[in-house]
């Protein structure tokens, strides 16, 4: 989760987010690159005093101003667009959950398994306990299996929301009628935090989410223990 003063991404919990990550420092070195080169440039020709006074026309280096940016921009769109079609991907998910976005708070239903669903609402700072986080804990957390392949089916019964964990890198917009996809595999136990994305009225600043990542035995023994409940 962010800590104060933290200014990079979140570590990742899901193969996807290693990958935006690699192509986030991807596309870094490329912006520094091209940064150090212009700033270079410009610096020698502010303190060049030498002119030439023949100078009309340069066919070379304008072919070379034209082609090394296209190449550039080849570098970095490539592993865009397969990062892109990485995460629209769904393999055979094992588990599917559905989250469905309210003023002010999120229901989920866990649609494989019979009568489990819930409602999670933020907990207010005058119930919090001392090592819970201020508007981030949630009083039922969505409890899913690391390793192994997660689709969530995002909706929407009132105005657009958006369900958004970062160390996932899951990002999908909620709407009223519509259903969105998400899919992702978690390959560490933990806690990962996450909050509406699309302001969406008075309280969209307290509407947390919060997935606890735990082992396929401990995930069998809650959906065991709820639907008795």
């Amino acid at each position: 989760m962010p800590t104060w003063g933290h200014l990079g991404l979140q570590d990742s919990a899901s193969p996807l987010m290693e990958q935006l990550i690699f192509f986030h420092d991807h596309a870094m070195v490329v912006l520094i690159l091209i940064t150090t080169l212009v700033g270079y440039m410009m610096s020698t020709l502010f303190f060049n005093t030498f002119t030439n006074r023949f100078l009309l026309e340069g066919q070379t280096i304008e072919i070379v101003w034209t082609v090394l940016p296209a190449l550039i921009l080849i570098f970095i769109a490539l592993p865009s667009l397969r990062l892109l079609y990485l995460l629209d991907e769904v393999n055979n998910p094992s588990v599917t959950l559905k989250a469905i976005g309210h003023q002010w708070y999120w229901s989920y239903e866990y649609s494989d398994f019979l009568q489990v669903e819930f409602d999670s609402y933020m907990i207010p700072s005058n119930e919090l306990p001392e090592d819970g986080f201020r508007l981030l804990d949630v009083d039922n957390r969505t409890v899913l299996p690391m390793n192994t392949q997660i689709r969530v089916l995002i909706s929407a019964a009132d105005v657009i929301h958006s369900w958004t964990v970062p160390a996932l890198g899951v990002k999908a917009d909620a709407i009223p009628g519509r259903l969105n996809q998400v899919s992702f595999l978690m390959n560490r136990p933990g806690l990962f935090y996450g909050q509406c994305s699309e302001i969406c009225g008075a309280n969209h600043s307290f509407m947390p989410i919060v997935v606890e990542s735990v082992s396929v035995n401990s995930f069998l023994n809650w959906i065991s223990t709820s639907s008795e409940a």
